[in-house]
């Protein structure tokens, strides 16, 4: 029975996706007559292979990389499942970002798709499994809602997936021989595919009899460790991908300003702040790279506040937190804080003013050599010397800065920078001392995001100064000689953003 066959074999099971009943739903003709009709009268398929795409080359560098820290072993990198919302209805698929990175393949992923490693004398040779297009003398084609083509589209042929990615490519039916000859010397992104996962791990029980640990994943979590650590420097694709992402978000800004009146009309506009950047983020990119932050007044005191059903009030100050995922998946992360009225009041703009200090300060001592932390002590001083400054403080900020105090972040708890790219909070796996502790190499891109929240119930604040919430969040890159701001273009001093609200608003 060949791969794309109506009744999958074995080895198709342990990865393919298992179809959800619909039975109570209106269902496809089974009678013999109608399966040869459908069956006929198709023009014959014309395959052109595309050459590589830019990032393969890329992709290829970095399994080298990967190939080199795991010598012998054989790695399964897999993109993971479609994931059930209700019934039968599934949420949008996204791949890991492991195998985003190691193949190339971005938003035209196939769900279900699995990079293997395979060990040899001069290194690593990878193949990518994925599950190819149906032919028309089965019924899936038509039949099947999760991979027919009559339900999401013609798939790509094995041969066009292997010239797009320059990487040779198997059906998914051939892995299954590849995961039972599998034993401890096979390792696994655990993550990416729980069933996947949980099938290696009986084969290695089984492999390892009375010396089993079925807790025993350490080899798992180092190639988990060593892929996230891969990303903590950017290559060139990946730079300019994250530019690209930038550029959108700040197109998807000026939608939202410009669309002020129609927010601020509607009872539930930090709603419509969401749709509208959506909609921008559909448009120019694969989707959003995270749930968008649309944060209205006391909301915005608030640090993930993403159920935005709030109203947009003339007077006070709008956090929006959103970034648009490109579809090679780099994300931008930007935070702007805007009055909806185009004018700061004069708190409002203290407040402002003070978090693009510590901003400021920040993004100045940024380059090579330095540690990962020092932008977080840099801006917290500017913190806590403000604070201190308007009396907020039951001590000197310098006394607030000692480690066994930190009064001044009751105002600040969240830190001030996490690495960018792939993930909104990318290479999460890497070391302490790699990432918090880790040393600035041009290449790095990460947040520079300092904020002040002062919550509506504080009793430690001045009235005036209740429910403000301020963070203002850039992406920063790190050069040869120094740091880029990639989001510089979008207005963040208090006055080029009155003047940018007044502008766009009309």
């Amino acid at each position: 029975m060949d791969a794309m066959s109506s009744q999958p074999t074995s080895q198709q099971a342990t990865t393919a996706p298992e179809p959800r009943a619909t039975s109570n739903r209106s269902t496809t003709p089974g009678s013999d007559g109608f399966k040869e009709y459908i069956g006929s009268g198709w023009a014959d398929r014309t395959d052109s292979i595309p050459e590589p795409r830019e990032q393969a080359a890329f992709a290829a560098a970095r399994r080298t990389r990967v190939s080199e820290l795991h010598p012998g072993k054989r790695l399964v990198i897999p993109a993971g499942r479609l994931k059930q919302r209700s019934n039968d209805t599934d949420f949008p698929f996204r791949a890991h970002s492991a195998f985003a990175h190691l193949t190339g393949w971005g938003s035209d992923s196939e769900p279900g798709s699995v990079l293997v490693l395979e060990p040899t004398d001069a290194g690593h040779e990878a193949t990518l499994y994925f599950r190819e297009r149906a032919g028309r003398d089965s019924d899936e084609f038509y039949a099947n809602p999760e991979i027919g083509e009559f339900w999401i589209g013609p798939r790509p042929s094995l041969a066009q997936v292997a010239g797009d990615l320059d990487l040779p490519t198997r059906g998914i039916a051939e892995l299954g021989a590849v995961i039972d000859s599998s034993d401890a010397d096979t390792l696994i992104v655990r993550e990416a595919d729980a069933v996947l996962t949980d099938q290696l791990d009986v084969l290695r029980l089984v492999a390892a009899g009375d010396d089993a640990t079925a807790e025993d994943h350490a080899d798992d979590d180092r190639l988990a460790r060593d892929l996230s650590e891969l990303r903590l420097v950017k290559d060139s694709f990946e730079v300019a991908e994250l530019r690209a992402a930038v550029s959108a978000t700040a197109h998807g800004f000026d939608d939202v300003i410009g669309d002020l009146d129609r927010i601020t009309a509607h009872p539930r506009g930090e709603r419509l702040v969401e749709g509208v950047f959506n909609g921008r983020a559909r448009a120019d990119g694969n989707a959003v790279g995270y749930d968008t932050i649309a944060a209205s007044g006391p909301h915005a005191c608030i640090l993930h506040w993403t159920r935005n059903d709030g109203a947009v009030v003339p007077g006070d100050l709008i956090l929006i937190d959103a970034g648009v995922e490109v579809d090679s998946y780099y994300t931008a992360d930007i935070t702007r804080t805007l009055p909806i009225d185009g004018t700061f009041t004069d708190t409002q703009r203290q407040v402002y003013e003070a978090v693009r200090e510590a901003a400021d300060a920040a993004f100045a001592i940024v380059r090579p050599g330095i540690r990962f932390r020092e932008i977080h002590a840099t801006a917290m001083a500017v913190i806590a010397r403000r604070t201190a400054e308007w009396g907020l403080l039951p001590v000197s900020a310098e006394e607030a800065l000692e480690a066994d105090n930190q009064h001044h972040r009751r105002y600040m708890v969240h830190g001030t920078s996490h690495h960018l790219g792939l993930d909104v909070h990318d290479c999460a796996q890497a070391r302490r001392e790699l990432y918090l502790d880790g040393v600035l190499q041009p290449g790095m891109v990460f947040t520079i995001e300092p904020g002040l929240y002062f919550q509506p119930d504080d009793l430690t604040v001045p009235e005036a100064f209740r429910g403000i919430g301020v963070r203002i969040e850039d992406n920063i890159l790190v050069t040869e000689d120094g740091a880029e701001n990639l989001s510089i273009g979008i207005p963040r001093t208090a006055d080029d953003v009155e003047a940018w609200v007044q502008r766009l608003r009309g």
